[in-house]
Formats: structure tokens, sequence, C-alpha cells
């Protein structure tokens, strides 16, 4: 048996006193203050129960079941702490964090696309010259990195900061690790010459799994879904007078390519890494017991400034 909604007289169902099924985020909406429900602020709460009550209505869970989603969101918020936010993992592998930085990083065509920013960004990373290795800990499989930032018409932007990080050999960020891996290994701040190039050495990236020990990760296990992301160097690059531009260089190689656990991945971020069988070369370039390297070229374009701060770089 099917139980149906009480009926509910026309002036119940419209009167903001008396709650209706029918009609309840309106009921909810018309309790927002006049002088509010124009704002901004006013406009998103009320979007926000608008959609809310939507998906209730449509999903209709029992008492029991909202209680565990309450539950669940309570443990997403126990489980944060100085250097693990919880609720932007959820927010990843729902999607959710990719759909908000593509709205607001549109650019021209031809400038770099944005991806996620991560929770493991760490500010004031070392400046370190061009040339200079960011592994700090000797683990690894040699790679040079090397570009140029341009403008959107392809002329050079001397002076960019190109800010890079990636996660050891091991699959971790340093702090993840602090006592363990050096401070800032795998971090460095470079500024491109007056033809706008710049090159670093690094290591080979590779897959790593997101925090999984937690509520996001029972989650991700509960519907199928392995917790690994894509193998990638992070990269903030920004200049004077243009949008800053937050992004990856993925390994084309990596087996969780097409399965990035937070949907990080554009096509037009995935690196041509080459392999170099080379010894003499690998130690002309500071990698000395390799008898090969890696190397990619990762260029990037930024597009004129639009006012919009999506990413503050601190220098």
């Amino acid at each position: 048996m099917v139980l149906q909604p009480p009926s509910q007289s026309a002036a119940e169902t419209h009167d903001p006193a008396f709650f209706s099924e029918l009609n309840s985020a309106e009921i909810v909406n018309a309790r927002i203050d006049r002088a509010v429900a124009d704002t901004r602020f006013g406009q998103v709460i009320a979007a926000m129960t608008r959609h809310l009550h939507a998906f209730i209505s449509e999903v209709e869970p029992t008492n029991e079941e909202w209680l565990a989603a309450i539950q669940f969101l309570t443990e997403v918020g126990h489980t944060c702490t100085e250097w693990r936010q919880e609720f932007i993992l959820l927010s990843d592998i729902l999607g959710v964090s990719m759909l908000v930085d593509a709205i607001n990083s549109r650019r021209p065509s031809g400038a770099t696309e944005n991806t996620i920013l991560g929770p493991f960004y760490v500010a004031n990373a070392p400046h370190r010259a061009n040339g200079d290795t960011i592994c700090l800990d000797d683990k690894g499989e040699p790679l040079v990195v090397r570009g140029q930032v341009t403008d959107t018409n392809g002329t050079p932007i001397a002076n960019a900061v190109v800010d890079v990080w990636q996660t050891n050999d091991d699959g971790f960020y340093d702090v993840q690790q602090p006592g363990i891996q050096p401070a800032m290994n795998m971090r460095g701040v470079f500024r491109t010459d007056a033809a706008g190039r710049y090159w670093f050495r690094s290591v080979r990236p590779r897959y790593y799994q997101i925090p999984s020990d937690g509520p996001v990760g029972q989650l991700l296990e509960k519907l199928g879904r392995h917790p690994n992301r894509a193998a990638h160097i992070h990269a903030v690059v920004s200049a004077d007078e243009y949008d800053a531009v937050v992004t990856h260089i993925f390994e084309p190689n990596c087996q969780y390519l097409r399965e990035d656990a937070v949907f990080g991945l554009k096509s037009s971020l995935i690196g041509d890494f080459k392999r170099t069988e080379d010894e003499q070369a690998a130690a002309a370039l500071g990698f000395t017991g390799s008898p090969f390297f890696w190397e990619v070229t990762a260029d990037f374009v930024l597009a004129p400034s639009t006012g919009r701060k999506a990413f503050v770089h601190q220098v």
C-alpha cells in the first residue's frame, strides 16, 4: 500500500505558518527576511533549500536513512584535522570540486585549463633556481621538466611564477609524513627567464591513494570505486596582469589515468613523457648513477586577468 500525503485546504497549502509536503521549500524560504532574500546570501540559501527539498521528495528517505546520512556528515567533520580536510575530500570524490572549479575558471580558447588545487598545497614553498631538483629524498626514476609560459598570443612571459609539488615515489606528500620525508620535499617555486622558459628536475610521478581510512573512503568502497589518483605533478602558474592557472601535468601511462578518483583529468593536461636511455646525458643533468631519465615538456598559456581572484599566489 502506498501512503499518500494528507490532504490540506488551499489556505493551509499557501500559508507559511502551516508546513506542507507539497510546497515545503517555499514555506521554508518564505521565512527569509525580505531584506536578506534579494542578497546573494539569501538567493544561495533559497536555491539550496529548493534543491535539498526536491532531493528528499525524490528519494523519500526513511527516518533511519536520514539519521545515517547525518551521522555520516558528523563523522566527516570529526575526521578533519590541520592537514586533512575530509569535507574537501567528499566534495572531490563527488565531482563537485571540479564543477565549482570549472565554473570559476572559464578562459579563452588556447589558455591552459584548470583543475583542482587539492588539499596538500603549501604556501611559501622554497624558491629554487632553474635546473634545481625538488626531490630531496633521492627516491624514484629521474625526470626533467621543461617548458615555456606565454600569453594567448604566444608572447613569452618573463618572470612568471611556476609553483610545483607532487608526492614522493612512495606516494605521499611531505606534509603527510612529517619526520619521515625532508621538509618541503617535492616542492619548489621557479621563475621564468626572459624567454618565458623554466626547467627543473624531479622524479616520474606515480599514482597514489587519497586518504581512504575515513568515512569518505568507506563511501568509495560501498560504491565499488577505488581511491587512486592518476599520476601527476601539480602546478600553479601566475604572472602580473594574468589569471593564475591551477593545473596538473598527468603521466600518460598511469593505469588510473582514465579513472582519477577526484575527476581531475582533462585531455589537454596529459603530458608527453619520454624515456631517454643515455647514461652520459643523465649524468650531465645531475642524475648520477642512472642509465636513463624521463623528460616532459609542459608549456603553460595564461589569459589576461579578469579581476577574479580564484587563486592568490604568495611570493
